[in-house]
């Protein structure tokens, strides 16, 4: 589980580098044109956490009005964005953003790296990744981003191996279908990503994001047989609407994600599962 020390309640590629080259802030008003109320979407879990102290920086330092809007599921905070029931969320990497525009033809933007967190395999039944046996029932996430995500981490521990070609930041997954070698014959059951801990009750291993993870109590340092080194192109973002990509408040309120004050409750509070990506 992760231990907190105390209780917290395509893309613009240049984007994700330019919010770390920010300068610091005082504290200073909204800018003209600024929404009275900015929405931000987040899942529950860390990301919900994580932004409960940018809020706090956001409203001191640069006099953003912020309401934190909580989903259960990866797909509404996008959908709702889109639509204008947000602002912005922050929830997703920029394969999982890509992937959402190209399905849906959502006129979004990321910005702002913000953190990563690493999917792991996990197992009830089976404490060492030797262990599973051929045949065995793995659960992975459905969308393609993150499953293609998984596919990815098992061909790099030499459990499958997947046909050339396979580029995620350019939207092209992984999918079953790409696998061309499977010498253990693995089983591999597509489900919704709130459904993979309960899953593993009743399948060999389960990949599971981190915030995922950690709403189920397990720590992917510590629990997790095959985990992700970190690297590669799913550090998490702040996405908003292509008109408001110029916006002088998204700037702010990447600015204060970004800030020190972030950083460091983020790797204070975290127990090293979550690790800031600016």
């Amino acid at each position: 589980m992760i231990r907190m020390k105390f209780l917290v309640p395509v893309l613009a590629l240049a984007g994700l580098a330019w919010g770390s080259l920010l300068p610091a802030a005082g504290a200073q008003s909204a800018p003209p044109g600024t929404p009275a109320l900015i929405r931000v979407g987040v899942t529950s879990g860390p990301h919900e956490q994580i932004f409960e102290v940018v809020k706090r920086v956001a409203e001191r330092d640069y006099g953003l009005n912020i309401r934190i809007v909580a989903f259960n599921d990866y797909v509404q905070p996008n959908a709702a964005l889109d639509a204008g029931d947000l602002e912005a969320n922050s929830f997703q990497h920029a394969p999982f953003l890509a992937a959402a525009i190209r399905a849906r033809q959502y006129r979004l933007v990321g910005f702002g790296k913000t953190w990563v967190g690493p999917i792991g395999l996990y197992s009830k039944r089976y404490r060492s990744l030797d262990a599973l046996p051929e045949g065995a029932q793995i659960t992975l996430p459905n969308d393609p981003a993150n499953g293609g995500r998984v596919l990815l981490l098992l061909e790099k521990a030499g459990l499958i191996r997947l046909k050339d070609g396979i580029d995620p930041v350019s939207g092209v997954f992984a999918s079953r279908l790409d696998i061309v070698e499977n010498p253990r014959r693995l089983r591999l059951v597509e489900i919704d990503s709130p459904q993979l801990p309960r899953s593993l009750d009743d399948v060999d291993a389960s990949a599971i994001n981190a915030d995922y993870a950690s709403k189920a109590g397990l720590n992917p340092g510590r629990d997790a047989i095959l985990l992700e080194d970190g690297e590669g192109p799913y550090a998490c973002l702040i996405a908003v609407r292509e008109a408001d990509k110029d916006a002088p408040w998204v700037q702010q309120l990447v600015r204060a994600y970004q800030s020190d004050e972030v950083r460091d409750f983020i790797l204070q509070a975290f127990d090293g599962v979550v690790i800031p990506a600016f």
